[in-house]
């Protein structure tokens, strides 16, 4: 899976004339936390509902209403971002996993998606790598998790297993691996077959396996 597959796609963005009061309404209105700045089609800084927070006064200031409007009409997001920020980006073309690395390492939790351009042509998010995941698990499917804990590594293993689940009418719909090599747990999604003639033929293999049945 690719970025460019659960990006948000034209991404609304503003600039860096853009006032922080233009920039707040912006998120309210569309429900979003962070807007890339685009200067001459150029991207040229990030910002979040955070550092719109952390820039606007706060509510024990001794400013007067009239004020503090008057403060954020004026206020500019030039203004507040760094100069030359330096802004982590993504290719479309990039897999989903290495969008996720990068939030995880930066700890960040959106990234503009840039073309070989450096055009900005979407924004992936967070809840975008959750959508990624829920659907490579296939958590929202019909059907039985299979999870076979793997004490060893070797070669072979992934066939003799699959080959054990559909010699029993079992249909692999997702699969999955988890933890380190030689001490992992293999995951399959399974939506059709005997689940009592898949686990006893995968016991005779010395497999043991544990199954949730999706509710």
């Amino acid at each position: 899976m690719y970025v460019r597959d659960k990006m948000a796609a034209d991404p609304i963005t503003i600039t860096s004339q853009t006032t922080i009061v233009k920039a707040l309404q912006l998120m309210r209105d569309n429900k979003i936390r962070r807007l890339p700045v685009v200067d001459d089609d150029k991207l040229v800084g990030i910002v979040t509902d955070r550092d719109l927070s952390e820039v606007s006064p706060s509510p024990a200031t001794s400013l007067s209403i009239f004020e503090l409007n008057y403060l954020l009409a004026k206020t500019k997001i030039g203004d507040i971002i760094p100069k030359n920020q330096r802004v982590i980006t993504i290719s479309p073309d990039e897999l989903i996993e290495e969008a996720a690395l990068l939030m995880r390492d930066h700890k960040i939790s959106g990234i503009p998606v840039v073309s070989a351009e450096n055009k900005l042509v979407g924004i992936i998010t967070e809840t975008n790598i959750f959508d990624a995941f829920i659907e490579i698990m296939g958590i929202r499917q019909e059907g039985f998790r299979l999870s076979l804990p793997l004490g060893f590594d070797r070669p072979g293993v992934l066939a003799e297993i699959t080959s054990a689940i559909t010699a029993c009418g079992g249909n692999i719909t997702h699969t999955s691996t988890y933890g380190e090599l030689g001490n992992s747990n293999m995951v399959f999604r399974i939506n059709k077959g005997d689940m009592d003639k898949i686990t006893s033929a995968l016991k005779k293999l010395g497999y043991n396996s544990t199954i949730h049945r999706k509710k």
